[in-house]
């Protein structure tokens, strides 16, 4: 699938429209992801993106990035989503990379990861945040789905859901029911997320914290207003998607 097959007007993607779809035009015409994201790119924030053979064979690629500040790009829509939540949230990525490369530092590469640098991967890639009232927080974390999205459908007029993940925005180009978020709890003691304030959210990366994967699934398309379908309440009775908590 390419860059062409993106729907801009995709609620998931209104965060990230403004510059995502002149980038990807641009890509479309030059071919190139790594020049189209660079043309976006704001300088002394954003990294520089440069071709993939930028990466040197061998080297692990978030230390390249630390060590660098370069992002090596493929031209594939993954790249492409990754360097544009890297244009938009460049201090959260940022503080991700460092988190990343401090343990490569201290573990090296082995044939696993590790707990933080999974938790990192996992956020990384198919990470989503939610700034919603507490009934509707309290529901997600009990895995209540019928009162989360049909008893207090109304609330979520007051919530916002970011789709962080670059593999997960990938994922959302041919939307199935199935399609889980990992949606970052808010860490103790903090009144909760601005999927907005980018500044806010990398502050809130603490390694400590990640490397408990304090994560909820949701499935995204159960977001009111995200999917025609789920205007009906029967649509959450899928229980494959829709999974009780154990």
């Amino acid at each position: 699938m390419s860059l062409a097959a993106i729907d801009w007007a995709q609620p998931w993607l209104a965060p990230y429209r403004a510059i995502g779809e002149p980038a990807a035009q641009a890509a479309l015409r030059t071919t190139s992801v790594a020049a189209a994201l660079q043309h976006g790119a704001v300088p002394g924030a954003s990294p520089r993106f440069v071709p993939q053979f930028d990466l040197p064979a061998g080297q692990a690629y978030e230390a390249h990035i630390f060590q660098t500040r370069t992002v090596p790009t493929r031209d594939n829509l993954h790249d492409f989503f990754n360097g544009l939540v890297w244009l938009a949230y460049p201090q959260s990525k940022r503080r991700l990379n460092e988190l990343q490369a401090a343990e490569i530092a201290r573990r090296g590469i082995a044939s696993t990861r590790g707990p933080l640098r999974d938790a990192l991967t996992l956020f990384d890639e198919n990470g989503a945040v939610l700034d919603a009232p507490e009934a509707l927080w309290k529901a997600l974390a009990a895995r209540d789905w019928h009162t989360l999205f049909v008893t207090e459908r109304p609330l979520w007029a007051e919530a916002r859901l970011l789709v962080f993940g670059h593999a997960l925005l990938e994922k959302l180009i041919a939307p199935r029911k199935a399609v889980t978020a990992h949606v970052l709890l808010p860490p103790p003691g903090a009144d909760g997320l601005s999927v907005l304030d980018d500044r806010a959210l990398a502050r809130s990366l603490d390694a400590d914290y990640l490397v408990q994967k304090p994560f909820v699934p949701l499935p995204v398309l159960g977001v009111p207003g995200w999917w025609p379908e789920n205007e009906s309440p029967d649509f959450y009775n899928d229980a494959k998607v829709f999974r009780p908590r154990r």
